[in-house]
């Protein structure tokens, strides 16, 4: 027997409930983007003592700004899905209009896309670079 999609637009207990872990995800990204350790890293700019020296520098360096790079990226996409909740439009997929599942957006609170345009989007992606 196949499942039928829901149509039922999220309540306000859902919404409040996917709002908070978005909030909690933000804070946690904000946090290690802030971490002593990030600080010491690009803080640490004197001449490198040897090549091998000079090598780990730039790779220290170059995981950290990635990892930032990537953070702010899950930020920009928190944002999104916050202002979607304020509007009301969260939880629908942006492609096909349909509701996205809520086991989707327990696993990826900021999902933009159900499981199927999100797997087509990614081939798309993958097949213009």
């Amino acid at each position: 027997m196949a499942k039928t999609i829901s149509n039922k637009p999220l309540t306000r207990a859902q919404f409040g409930h996917y709002k908070q872990m978005l909030q909690s995800k933000a804070i946690d990204l904000r946090k290690n983007m802030s971490t002593p350790a990030a600080a010491t890293i690009m803080a640490r700019r004197e001449e490198p003592v040897d090549v091998a020296d000079l090598s780990t520098q730039s790779h220290e360096e170059w995981i950290f700004l990635n990892r930032n790079s990537l953070d702010m990226s899950l930020l920009r996409q928190i944002k999104g899905a916050l202002i979607r909740i304020e509007d009301q439009s969260y939880g629908v997929c942006q492609e096909c209009g349909i509701p996205i599942s809520a086991k989707r957006l327990e696993a990826v609170p900021w999902a933009n896309y159900c499981v199927i345009c999100q797997d087509l989007h990614s081939h798309t992606n993958w097949d213009n670079n």
